[in-house]
């Protein structure tokens, strides 16, 4: 019997089964569910070309004599049926993008541009040869990674990474990464980095923030270190070419929650000791399969929800509809109470057959879901020079300060 290949072609349809139809509960299924729906999910065409490898080697050894190893050779067939299925859904996802862009931003949405992110925009190819060969986070040879800079006097969770490109001239829109975790857990190099990569090697300063998690501390304690990111970038970010001006924040999972309440609170001193005096607004808010409800039973003030006015900034919501861990109902419901609110800009996206954590790989649906973001920034920017004429004036860019904590990854 092919022990061997029966394994593999196991975990594979078990992954398949789990994408296409993830489980909710109980734990630990749901927890198994999750990790090998999304695996497969977003790299079917990794699991695929696994599936044929392991499928000739079992024929080439001449394990396949046995009804048992027919049983298995008939289960990698029909799992291959459903990958393609994943990948039908996931090629789903571009439509999906288009038409909240639409619906969000006006049908003439792909006509504005902002000349401080020129070469930001619509009108990318389908990158299948990097979804299909090269699915894993890779920095760019054209953009640099200064890594673990100091942003405050929390240790190693007050540090902040900087992507920038090799001639990033000044002025740069900056767009800053808070990643998820649950507030337990997580890392600032590990997700959305092909978002960070990309808009970095587009001539944007680029941040990804590690806070402080539990238990240590709880909220309102993650929501200042956010703020102390967002101070930090507007004293330090022109060393490295960035607009002071010109911030974006972006999250993932409770990263979502963070950015959602740090652009809803805008220089409250409450949430800024010590720094009461700094400037935390920020220009737009990306969410990836965040979470906006309130934090671990505080109360509904944790909520983003009880901060919405209607002068908040733009949001991108982008959730997945086969969410286990962040149901898509609390993002549908947060997007719609930004609206009711009379919030100018909400452009909301439910991408299909997505789970929580689609941001991790150089996927077919997160390529999308990218370029719906260079969209949906560049129309912002535009909006905000046709506003402001003054605003892409380029300030001098200063000299790069010299740290101790900084090191430069060529």
């Amino acid at each position: 019997m092919p022990v061997g290949y029966l394994w593999t072609v196991a975990f594979v349809a078990a992954g398949t089964l789990f994408a296409l139809a993830p489980v909710r509960r109980p734990w630990p299924l749901d927890d198994l569910s999750f990790r090998l729906g999304l695996l497969i999910g977003e790299l079917p065409f990794v699991a695929a070309a696994w599936l044929v490898l392991w499928t000739a080697v079992a024929f080439a050894q001449g394990d396949i004599r046995t009804p048992a190893g027919w049983a298995a050779v008939a289960l990698a067939a029909a799992t291959v049926a459903g990958l393609a299925l994943v990948v039908r859904r996931s090629m789903r996802a571009r439509a999906e993008v288009d038409r909240a862009l639409a619906e969000g931003l006006g049908a003439d949405r792909r006509a504005a541009h902002s000349p401080g992110a020129a070469a930001v925009g619509p009108g990318r190819r389908h990158p299948l040869a990097r979804v299909v060969l090269r699915p894993f986070p890779r920095r760019p040879r054209g953009v640099v990674r200064v890594a673990n800079l100091r942003y405050g006097t929390g240790g190693r969770r007050h540090r902040l990474d900087v992507y920038h490109g090799r001639a990033t001239p000044p002025g740069a829109p900056v767009l800053i990464h808070l990643h998820g975790g649950g507030y337990r857990g997580g890392r600032k190099n590990r997700q959305s980095l092909p978002l960070l990569h990309r808009f970095a090697d587009r001539g944007w300063v680029c941040i990804s923030a590690d806070y402080r998690l539990r238990p240590a501390v709880r909220h309102p304690e993650h929501l200042i270190d956010a703020k102390r990111v967002i101070a930090w970038v507007r004293e330090h970010g022109p060393a490295f070419g960035a607009d002071p001006a010109t911030v974006f924040v972006a999250g993932s999972s409770a990263g979502g929650h963070l950015a959602a309440l740090a652009a809803l609170t805008p220089g409250d001193p409450t949430l800024q000791p010590g720094f009461e005096d700094a400037d935390t607004s920020v220009t737009a808010v990306i969410g990836l399969n965040g979470y906006y409800g309130p934090y671990y039973g505080q109360g509904p003030h944790s909520s983003p929800s009880a901060h919405i006015t209607a002068d908040a900034p733009p949001f991108l919501l982008v959730h997945g509809d086969r969410d286990t861990v962040v149901p898509v109902d609390i993002a549908r419901r947060f997007a719609t109470e930004l609206r009711d609110a009379g919030v100018e800009t909400v452009v909301y996206a439910e991408l299909p057959g997505a789970q929580h954590a689609f941001d991790l790989f150089h996927s077919l649906r997160f390529e999308a879901v990218v370029d719906g973001v260079e969209v949906f920034t560049a129309r912002v920017l535009a909006h905000r020079q046709a506003l402001r004429p003054t605003a892409g004036r380029e300030p001098r860019r200063p000299e790069r300060p010299s740290t101790p904590a900084a090191r430069s990854d060529s």
